[in-house]
């Protein structure tokens, strides 16, 4: 994995021996970063301060994929492509402290401290598990969504947000499940972003674009803008201080990260 100064764009570091490496979570308060090694079914702790690897993480399910920090819990998620479950860890001590069958292949997911949420990509469904039980909770279907992927929440307004292959997000209420809007996106669309600060919600959309859609209000969205990038650009990173979205792609046969500003 491969750091970047996000001011300069310049190589920092790299996190070697991460074979298949698919995400990256951050505890910020534990001083702490995180990698999901899909290869390997590991996870490699590093230092945040110094990238100097800590340890590395045996994962029981296969293929790691999406990983999720929750600092309310101090709780590590991996989500297992292959073994179609999740896996728990107290992020502070690396014990592992439950396996989750989901019952289909989780994708991004996002928490509120209370609760963790999970896209299941082959079922069209979001679901919840309880974050003190490590339970699941419900699986809600996403009518009118094919294979979601990204997921972001508003936390203050309850809602998720599912980017889906057949160009829609789809809105739901976090509290009751409940289907509260549907926006027409980009294609390809692959990760998600919600900014409380502007009510804002990127998708970042591997045929070339990056949806913006502004949030009127709780149960009602604007048509998105749609954002020229370059086509493969499908995964992305929000700087919420400068507002600037990080799209990692090939240009040109060169591993590029793509810059949008605000």
């Amino acid at each position: 994995m491969q750091v970047l100064d996000v001011a300069t764009g310049k190589p920092v570091g790299e996190i070697a021996n991460t074979a298949g490496v698919h995400g990256v979570a951050f505890a910020q308060d534990l001083k702490l970063g995180f990698t999901s090694n899909g290869r390997a079914n590991s996870i490699t702790v590093f230092d945040l301060d110094t990238l100097q690897v800590k340890r590395e993480l045996p994962v029981a399910g296969m293929n790691p994929d999406a990983i999720l920090y929750d600092p309310a819990t101090h709780k590590l998620y991996t989500f297992n492509g292959k073994s179609r479950d999740v896996s728990v860890f107290d992020a502070t001590t690396g014990k592992a402290l439950a396996t989750i069958p989901v019952g289909g292949t989780p994708e991004f997911a996002a928490t509120d401290g209370k609760h963790v949420y999970v896209n299941i990509e082959d079922k069209g469904e979001i679901v919840a598990i309880d974050a003190a039980s490590d339970r699941v909770l419900a699986h809600w279907p996403l009518a009118g969504c094919e294979e979601p992927s990204g997921l972001a929440l508003d936390t203050a307004n309850a809602r998720l947000f599912s980017v889906c292959g057949n160009r829609t997000m789809m809105v739901t209420d976090s509290a009751s499940g409940r289907a509260v809007a549907r926006v027409a996106i980009g294609d390809h669309p692959d990760a998600a972003y919600y900014d409380a600060g502007t009510a804002t919600v990127f998708s970042s959309n591997g045929a070339g674009t990056l949806s913006v859609v502004h949030q009127i209000d709780a149960n009602h969205y604007a048509q998105p803008a749609e954002v020229p990038t370059v086509k493969g650009a499908r995964t992305m990173a929000f700087d919420p201080a400068s507002r600037r979205v990080f799209l990692p792609t090939v240009v040109g046969k060169q591993f590029t990260m793509l810059v949008v500003g605000p």
